[in-house]
């Protein structure tokens, strides 16, 4: 089945409010079916384990657990199901924080580190295959969009006291 919302040149009929609905509608759409690619991609590990594991990678220093859900909007509870099951795989190790034991904070162990660079390769293929026909002045519009969609998000969380999506 085609894309459900919008076909080819239907958007020079839409108003910019419709563009706006369907935008929002679609990533939800999008997001179902990226995670569904993403689970098929590789039988080994989700890919809300994955961006776990990417998060984690993107901190200086061991990240704790509260960090790493507010950094991906995860409530604290799944983001520590989520490290439990990667210790369990063999990919992090949680320890207390030295300076708070109620803290507990991930780091990557070398499995993980090998295993990403095996599968590098193919995560380069898979990106290449979500982005085709995508040209560099698409990829920046894009990511503007998405950057500035992430920043109201952040604001509207802010504003409305719910500080766990930040």
């Amino acid at each position: 089945m085609g894309n459900m919302f919008l076909f080819e040149g239907m958007a020079d009929f839409m108003s910019e409010l419709e563009q706006q609905a369907y935008i929002f509608g679609t990533l939800f759409t999008l997001a179902n079916k990226l995670q569904v690619l993403g689970d098929q991609f590789d039988p080994g590990i989700t890919i809300k384990q994955w961006l776990f594991l990417v998060c984690v990678s993107k901190f200086d220093s061991p990240p704790t657990v509260s960090e790493v859900a507010s950094t991906i909007g995860y409530s604290r509870q799944n983001a520590k199901r989520i490290a439990s099951t990667l210790q369990s795989s063999g990919y992090v190790v949680i320890r207390r924080d030295e300076s708070d034991a109620r803290a507990l904070r991930i780091e990557l162990t070398g499995k993980c580190t090998a295993y990403f660079h095996q599968r590098y390769e193919r995560e380069i293929e898979f990106l290449t295959r979500v982005f085709a026909g995508f040209d560099v002045e698409l990829t920046l519009g894009l990511f503007e969009g998405v950057s500035k969609l992430e920043q109201n998000i952040v604001s509207m969380t802010a504003q409305d006291g719910n500080q766990a999506l930040e």
